[in-house]
C-alpha cells in the first residue's frame, strides 16, 4: 500500500530522472526540492488552497449540520412512517452518484450558483452515509439524558444541543475526516461548475498541470505531494475520534 506513496516522493524529489525506469526507485538517491519551489511558484498554491479551504470548510459544516438534523428525529423520535423514511433514504445509496451530475449541474444553474463556491458545495451538502451514520450514533445515546432534559423544561432544541450533541463528537469527527477528504480531492464537478479557472480548487488545477506539463512528471509528483499533505495532517490529529467513532455507529 505505501509503495505508490513512496515512489510518488521519490520522483518529487530527484528531478530529471526518468521515473519510469526499471525498476522504480521507491526510496530517493537524493533529495532535492527543486520541483517542489518551481511548482509552487507556477501554479500560485496559495489562491488554489484558499479556494479548497473555503470549499472544504462549507462542505464539512453543511454536512455536519443536516446530517445530525436529520438523522436525530430518526434515532429518537416516534412518528408514523419513520422506517420508512430511514428505508428510503439507504435505497438511494445504490444510485450512482455520476447519473446525477447533470440534475446537479441543471439545477445549479436554475439557481444561478453556477461558478461560485456554493455552486461546488451544495450538491455535496449533505448524504445518505453521513445520516446512517449519525443516526447509529444517536442510538447509542441513552433515552435517560433525553428523558431528564425534558424533566428540567429544556425545549427539544436545547436538548439536541447541549445534552446530545456534546455526546456524539466521535461521530462528527468521522464525518468531519470523511468530508474534508471528500471536498479536499474533489476535482470533476468543480470543473463542471467553475467557469472562471482561478477559482479552482487544488485537485482540479492539478489536473490541469498534469495536461500541461505531461513531460515535467516531478512537477506533478510535488504538487500531488504538497496537495495530499494537509489531508495527512488532518487524519493524524483525528484519528483517535475517528476510529471512537467508527466503533460506536457500529455498536448502534
Amino acid at each position: 500500500m505505501m509503495g505508490p506513496f513512496l515512489w510518488l516522493l521519490s520522483v518529487s524529489l530527484m528531478p530529471g530522472r526518468n521515473v519510469f525506469a526499471s525498476p522504480p526507485a521507491i526510496l530517493p538517491t537524493f533529495i532535492d526540492f527543486d520541483n517542489y519551489v518551481q511548482v509552487w511558484q507556477f501554479m500560485e498554491f496559495p489562491r488554489y488552497i484558499s479556494n479548497t479551504v473555503i470549499i472544504t470548510l462549507l462542505g464539512v459544516v453543511f454536512n455536519i449540520v443536516l446530517s445530525c438534523l436529520t438523522a436525530y428525529p430518526l434515532a429518537t423520535f416516534r412518528f408514523k412512517g419513520r422506517n420508512l423514511v430511514f428505508t428510503l433514504l439507504i435505497s438511494t445509496m445504490i444510485i450512482p452518484s455520476a447519473t446525477a451530475m447533470i440534475v446537479h449541474y441543471l439545477t445549479i444553474q436554475a439557481f444561478h450558483l453556477g461558478n461560485s463556491y456554493l455552486g461546488v458545495v451544495l450538491p455535496a451538502a449533505v448524504s445518505v452515509f453521513n445520516i446512517f451514520l449519525m443516526r447509529q450514533t444517536f442510538l447509542g445515546v441513552p433515552m435517560d439524558i433525553r428523558d431528564s432534559g425534558k424533566m428540567d423544561g429544556a425545549s427539544e432544541f436545547r436538548i439536541f444541543i447541549q445534552l446530545v450533541m456534546p455526546l456524539v463528537k466521535p461521530g462528527i469527527a468521522v464525518i468531519g475526516l470523511l468530508e474534508v477528504m471528500a471536498f479536499w480531492n474533489n476535482f470533476l464537478w468543480p470543473i463542471v461548475v467553475l467557469d472562471d479557472p482561478q477559482k479552482y480548487p487544488l485537485a482540479a488545477a492539478l489536473t490541469y498541470l498534469n495536461g500541461q506539463f505531461s513531460y515535467n512528471f516531478g512537477w506533478i509528483a510535488a504538487g500531488t505531494m504538497i496537495s495530499v499533505l494537509p489531508i495527512i495532517i488532518v487524519f493524524l490529529f483525528t484519528q483517535r475520534y475517528y476510529m471512537e467513532g467508527i466503533a460506536g455507529a457500529i455498536k448502534g
